[in-house]
């Protein structure tokens, strides 16, 4: 016992060793003698310390060991690792010095859109001072008597609301796979809280859950939250001849974050379709403005979504295309890319091609042996490769 709880002392006195990537190319190393309380606290201390190099606003990404080195936004202070590498990613809007022109450059997501995804580890979020005492006196009886806890009715509301709205961070309309995980990560938490005995445990918070998390949609839908509000309106009384309520519901694509988002508070239409002019007269520019080009670009990216997503018929790609060219630009590919799903494309695409590149050029090889333009084409492509292979 003694010997445990000396080696949890010497892990929570352990230093951090940290490379920051404070531009593309510009690697500081920062040491903390403990964990910061959060990540504000965290990039507090680093603008301190590197001085005048990181100023502005900024996000901080680590290399996960998880997803082989991918690149994750640092949310929770808690993902900090010992000693690993941190990249500073600035805000397309940001134009302090620092800024330069090799420094990665995302967009800033607000704190209304979503900032993750489904968790591999759902936590059970906190309940508040006198909720919290009742569940550890609830899970205290039940270590000594195996008794499950009686929840008056307004414990229980109060229980199902804050877990519903931990998953509407992560996912508007999630699976009943989802909802499983997360009455079991419930119960697991607060043994206490099982409505049976046995591996079902959670059988009828899992059911509760999807009650509550549809009633949180309902009361999203009519405050005007756009993910949720442009799946009202369906068949009814008073809309009869309208699609039925479970038609053709618009929903988050795999891997999608923020697929429909509401328009920011101090613009409307009108103002974005002005901007959208002025994306126009930039990307027709010889020397075009990036930064003035992503600013745009991000505050626009609400009306793009309801154009997209809102429509009755799916419009082109090349309809799209036309309103919005900006998106031919490979920064925001990139960058729109990120917006809907808060992950850097950059490094796992090009992971990803250098791993299926040998089988690209195979297959590219093939073709070129054939007739036609395209074959003659690849040919030129292929004899361009090989000479700069063995050269």
């Amino acid at each position: 016992m003694f010997l445990s709880f000396r080696n949890q002392k010497m892990a929570a006195t352990q230093n951090h060793m940290l490379r920051v990537y404070v531009t593309r190319d510009t690697a500081l190393k920062l040491t903390l003698l403990e964990r910061p309380k959060s990540v504000e606290e965290l990039k507090e201390i680093m603008q301190e310390r590197f001085k005048p190099r990181l100023d502005g606003d900024f996000s901080l990404h680590y290399e996960d060991p998880d997803f082989d080195g991918d690149l994750c936004l640092l949310v929770d202070i808690q993902e900090l690792p010992l000693k690993g590498t941190l990249r500073v990613v600035r805000s397309e809007g940001d134009t302090s010095s620092t800024a330069s022109s090799d420094t990665l450059i995302l967009p800033h997501v607000p704190a209304l859109q979503r900032q993750k995804s489904w968790p591999d580890h759902f936590v059970v979020p906190g309940f508040g001072y006198e909720m919290e005492h009742i569940l550890e006196e609830g899970n205290r009886v039940y270590e000594e008597s195996g008794k499950f806890l009686k929840l008056k009715r307004s414990q229980k509301s109060e229980i199902l609301k804050k877990m519903a709205e931990t998953i509407y961070s992560f996912k508007p309309y999630p699976h009943v796979k989802e909802l499983s995980v997360a009455a079991q990560a419930l119960i697991t938490a607060n043994p206490c809280l099982r409505m049976t005995a046995g591996d079902d445990g959670e059988l009828g918070w899992k059911r509760h859950l999807g009650y509550k998390v549809a009633s949180n949609r309902n009361n999203l839908a009519k405050a005007g939250v756009a993910e949720v509000a442009i799946n009202t309106g369906k068949g009814s009384r008073n809309n009869p001849d309208n699609d039925h309520p479970h038609q053709n519901i618009k929903k988050a694509r795999k891997a999608e974050v923020n697929y429909i988002i509401n328009l920011p508070k101090d613009q409307t239409p009108a103002t974005l379709e002005t901007m959208r002019e002025e994306i126009l007269h930039e990307v027709e520019k010889t020397e075009k403005k990036q930064l003035v080009i992503g600013k745009l670009m991000n505050t626009t990216y609400a009306l793009r979504c309801q154009e997209i997503v809102g429509a009755l018929v799916a419009p082109w790609v090349k309809d799209v295309v036309d309103r919005w060219p900006a998106l031919l630009m490979e920064s925001q590919v990139f960058a729109d890319f990120h917006r809907i799903n808060n992950v850097t494309l950059r490094n796992p695409f090009y992971k990803e091609l250098d791993r299926h590149m040998p089988k690209l050029i195979t297959l590219f090889r093939d073709k070129a042996t054939k007739t036609g333009k395209i074959a003659e084409e690849l040919a030129k492509l292929i004899r361009i490769y090989d000479l700069q292979v063995n050269f």
